[in-house]
């Protein structure tokens, strides 16, 4: 099961209480104030783990809590610290402060983490209260108390290559040629519910992600057909390939379509229109194929590659553009 957004209630532990204890050993009177300090209470702490690829794990733990420090003891001894509650996160999440609505983190790399609840801190024994006119101190502290929070964490799946188009398009196809993923695939609308990631290898040399971007349809941008749930995953991805079906089942113009994914993701966010993009017309097999990429190139003024997953015609080409594509980037970086 893939999910994507959860909202969980966070309690730090309590620090541990001081103690009030006085030395009782023999041939020592008046011994003195020995109090421990309690232990400090458990934070609870969202960490980036790159083993894990969704926050569906998190399904009925929506309460988590740090454990509460140890209460300090006699002979000066301090309580043990609360163990930290860890939750963990694939790469690419947000962690949102829910009530407030700021930005806590975003958990770029494995390894990222972030305190969202801070253990209570631990609490003075009767020793700390020791003067030389009050000898006897039978003050302690109380441990304090730990932070709540209530935060949201939001997945947003990096991948190097996002695959768009209109549904049927041919994008998990095209996925399962391109690596060793297995996305279900029919000759049905929607057929992908959630975006599905696969490694691409070529030789020792080269590796990329590719992510297949459910169906986006008019109105995306505005929630239409989970439109923002897809649209957000493409926010990070770093080149785009944009698969036009040439006989769409739902008899629609090819060309329209293409145009209007482009605008959706425009009005979703502007800045990924400067987002390098590849453009193939898919299913080269089709007689309309050839037609459609004719008039697509004297639209856009520039080539169109045409590939068919089913016969692996121009596979190996589109692999060698995405990959010149992805050098480009990382040289300008």
């Amino acid at each position: 099961m893939f999910l994507d957004r959860v909202d969980l209630y966070c309690k730090a532990g309590d620090g541990g209480d001081g103690c009030a204890s006085f030395r009782r050993e023999a041939h020592t009177p008046r011994g003195g104030p020995n109090g421990g300090d309690g232990g400090k209470g458990g934070d609870v702490v969202v960490l980036a783990d790159v083993n894990v690829s969704s926050l569906a794990h998190l399904i009925g733990h929506k309460h988590w809590n740090g454990e509460k420090g140890r209460n300090g003891q006699s002979s000066q001894k301090t309580g043990k610290n609360g163990e930290d509650a860890i939750i963990m996160v694939p790469p690419g999440t947000l962690v949102l402060d829910t009530k407030r609505g700021h930005l806590l983190r975003d958990m770029k790399e494995s390894g990222d983490r972030v305190v969202v609840a801070k253990g209570g801190n631990r609490g003075r024994g009767n020793q700390h209260f020791a003067t030389p006119t009050h000898q006897a101190p039978r003050e302690f502290e109380h441990g304090g108390e730990g932070e709540t929070r209530d935060i949201s964490l939001e997945l947003k799946l990096i991948a190097d290559v996002g695959l768009l188009g209109k549904p049927n398009a041919g994008k998990s196809t095209l996925l399962s040629r391109l690596s060793k993923a297995h996305p279900e695939i029919a000759a049905y609308p929607f057929t992908t519910k959630y975006p599905n990631l696969g490694l691409v290898r070529v030789g020792f040399d080269h590796q990329f992600v590719v992510a297949d971007i459910p169906g986006l349809i008019e109105g995306a941008h505005a929630g239409v057909g989970l439109g923002h749930e897809f649209l957000k995953h493409v926010e990070r991805t770093r080149v785009l390939v944009h698969l036009v079906e040439p006989s769409p089942m739902d008899q629609t113009d090819p060309i329209q379509n293409y145009r209007q994914i482009r605008e959706e993701m425009r009005l979703y966010d502007a800045s990924l229109m400067e987002r390098p993009e590849i453009i193939v017309i898919t299913k080269s097999e089709l007689p309309d194929a050839a037609p459609v990429a004719e008039l697509l190139e004297e639209e856009l003024g520039h080539p169109i590659m045409q590939i068919s997953s089913a016969t692996g015609s121009n596979l190996e080409q589109l692999v060698r553009m995405i990959i010149d594509e992805l050098q480009k980037l990382e040289v300008e970086a």
